[in-house]
């Protein structure tokens, strides 16, 4: 499964126990096909104090969420949108790049790396 959800992306859950929330992608792992999104699907962990940790506890920690539960925010308009791909030419380099941009709005998505 190819993930078009990018580390920096903006995105809405659409299902599950966070439906409605919303917010920035902090990592991806694609062969799994989930997400880590701040703020969302928020577990507490109880740890014992270590080297890294010295203090110990519960300490409350974003999970993963699975990627087809979440949707691309439209960089223009701010709602939830599907995603396309579209060739353009690259001016410095004369080289053809894809790049995604939004279906409702054809807007490009901003470039990270």
């Amino acid at each position: 499964m190819k993930l078009r959800i990018k580390k920096d992306d903006f995105v809405q859950v659409i299902s599950g126990n966070d439906k409605g929330k919303t917010g920035k992608v902090l990592k991806v792992f694609p062969k799994e096909g989930r997400l880590i999104i701040e703020g969302v699907n928020i577990r507490k962990r109880h740890t014992k104090p270590s080297q890294k940790s010295t203090q110990g506890g519960i300490i409350e920690k974003e999970m993963s969420i699975n990627a087809s539960n979440v949707m691309i925010l439209d960089p223009k308009t701010s709602e939830p949108t599907r995603i396309g791909s579209k060739i353009i030419l690259d001016e410095k380099t004369n080289k053809k790049k894809i790049t995604r941009i939004s279906r409702k709005t054809g807007e490009m998505f901003p470039i990270t790396k």
